[in-house]
């Protein structure tokens, strides 16, 4: 008898009964025909160099996935980048776009190769309080992001209700879609990934007609793709587009969205296979997303840049500018605008009540049942996001303060996500013979240092321009020095630097 292939690592597939996972083994899908490696017909499946039937087999996470690519506070981000940089930020947006693709490629190679996911490896890779703190960044950010695709489905229904739903009545229609979630999860994975995909076909028709209408310059177009450019003016508009592409708790998501199919780590082939697949799913999945903010950036840039309003569009006033400047062609562009937004923000919405059941249960390893980790997550992001329905529906400036408070307290924890996922990518104890090579490691340092310094551009600006007063500005001082001292923390973790200091404190 042949000697059968050593595991890896520990199987996903048997998984210890005590621990919270990501999926029951009962709710995973199956991709392969046999788990039995010498099975002629497994074998024959897997000498194929690509397969068809298995990439639909593989195709849902990344797609999933995608939808932050896709939430009102990336759109937000792409109208203004359209209205007050016009076509300009195009190749900013397409590298910020290949940057989150190599983050969210690593995030499901963690998971494919390890059967677990972030927030569980976190949990046992880092002492007690790092983890805490860990987990707390991971809720904030969440949380953040939840009331920004909150509002901005709720904006989406004022709209399409002709304003007579407020904002607030918007926000508890939006709180419903957690039952929906429930009520799809219960049929099975491949149930609630359709529904996906019919919300991303909602988004890019919307949006593809909006571009149809306004038929913006092709010309134009592919020299902001291909020529890099960059003004003083514009400076502001480029660090948003860039901010908005990487959401921390995306990160979290897409390491446990992998592991809805049947794979066991023990065995390379399948793993490898699996790392393949998803790839390709990701990659297009992640296209999809990138044409349709272009899609979003070129009908504002071909209607308002350099007009006297160009500096006021926001998600909340953007589909009355539209109708002024387009009215009703073949329909009244005010809606499609509503009908893709509110796509855009049910979509993130429900994703955001799925990440938030990873995050909960993956750090503090919670055996809760599904409705009651949904009803717990979307509870800590529907009482704020009422609260703040209530403060801010009003026209004006105050939205905009908002979302932009909003964004600085995503890009605060950034690190927190983007640090541990490198750190054990890298690490042979944790990921095998599938860790990520010295390239790979060098080039994804480079894009977290480089979103890093982007996000604390985008937050010293938000504190100069927002923050006044001694006793306040003290605070926010010690808060940083904090702050700092753990993202240096985690940077040297299991670096041969904090070896070398743990042994000359253990010796002295």
């Amino acid at each position: 008898m042949a000697e059968e292939e050593k595991p890896l690592l520990t199987s996903s597939l048997g998984a210890e009964p005590d621990e919270e996972n990501a999926y029951d083994s009962d709710d995973k899908v199956s991709v392969y025909i046999s788990d039995d490696e010498h099975d002629p017909a497994a074998v024959e499946a897997l000498s194929r160099p690509f397969s068809w039937r298995k990439l639909w087999r593989f195709t849902g996470p990344g797609f999933l996935m995608c939808i932050a690519f896709l939430d009102p506070g990336n759109l937000e981000g792409d109208l203004q980048a359209g209205a007050i940089a016009g076509y300009s930020l195009l190749w900013l947006l397409m590298w910020a776009t290949a940057m989150g693709l190599l983050i969210q490629l690593l995030s499901a190679r963690l998971g494919v190769a390890t059967g677990r996911h972030l927030a569980e490896l976190c949990r046992e890779e880092y002492p007690a309080w790092a983890r805490v703190l860990l987990w707390i960044m991971a809720e904030v950010a969440l949380i953040g992001a939840d009331i920004q695709e909150v509002i901005g489905s709720a904006i989406a229904i004022k709209i399409l209700s002709g304003g007579t739903i407020p904002l607030w009545g918007g926000v508890l229609i939006t709180a419903l879609d957690c039952f929906i979630f429930l009520f799809l999860e219960n049929y099975g994975v491949r149930k609630l990934e359709a529904l996906f995909g019919v919300l991303i076909a909602t988004i890019a028709i919307s949006f593809a007609v909006m571009f149809g209408e306004t038929e913006p310059s092709g010309k134009e177009l592919l020299i902001g793709l291909l020529v890099p450019k960059l003004s003083s003016n514009t400076i502001r508009q480029a660090v948003g587009v860039v901010g908005c592409i990487i959401m921390p708790h995306n990160v979290f998501l897409h390491s446990a969205l992998v592991q809805s199919r049947k794979i066991d780590t023990g065995k390379k082939s399948h793993v490898q296979e699996a790392v393949k697949y998803y790839s390709i799913e990701s990659t297009l999945a992640l296209l999809v997303s990138f044409i349709i903010n272009i899609c979003v950036t070129t009908v504002f840039a071909k209607g308002f840049y350099g007009s006297k309003g160009a500096s006021t569009i926001g998600l909340e006033n953007a589909g009355q500018f539209l109708q002024e400047k387009y009215g009703s062609q073949l329909f009244p562009i005010l809606y499609i605008w509503g009908i893709g937004l509110l796509a855009s923000g049910q979509s993130s919405t429900i994703t955001g009540t799925y990440a938030g059941q990873f995050i909960m249960g993956g750090f503090l390893n919670l055996r809760l049942k599904k409705w009651m980790r949904s009803l717990i997550t979307r509870s800590f992001a529907i009482v704020p996001t009422i609260i703040v329905a209530l403060l801010f529906d009003t026209e004006g400036p105050a939205m905009d303060i908002l979302n932009e408070s909003l964004n600085v307290l995503q890009s605060v924890q950034i690190p927190f996500a983007l640090i541990p996922l490198i750190a054990l990518v890298s690490k042979e104890q944790v990921m095998g013979t599938f860790k990520i090579g010295p390239i790979t490691k060098v080039v994804s340092w480079v894009v977290t240092v480089f979103l890093i310094i982007i996000n604390g551009y985008l937050l010293l600006d938000f504190f100069t321009g927002e923050v006044r007063g001694l006793l306040l500005g003290s605070a926010l001082s010690v808060a940083l020095a904090v702050y700092v001292a753990f993202v240096i923390y985690l940077v040297l973790r299991d670096s041969p630097l904090s070896t070398r200091l743990g042994t000359l404190l253990k010796s002295s």
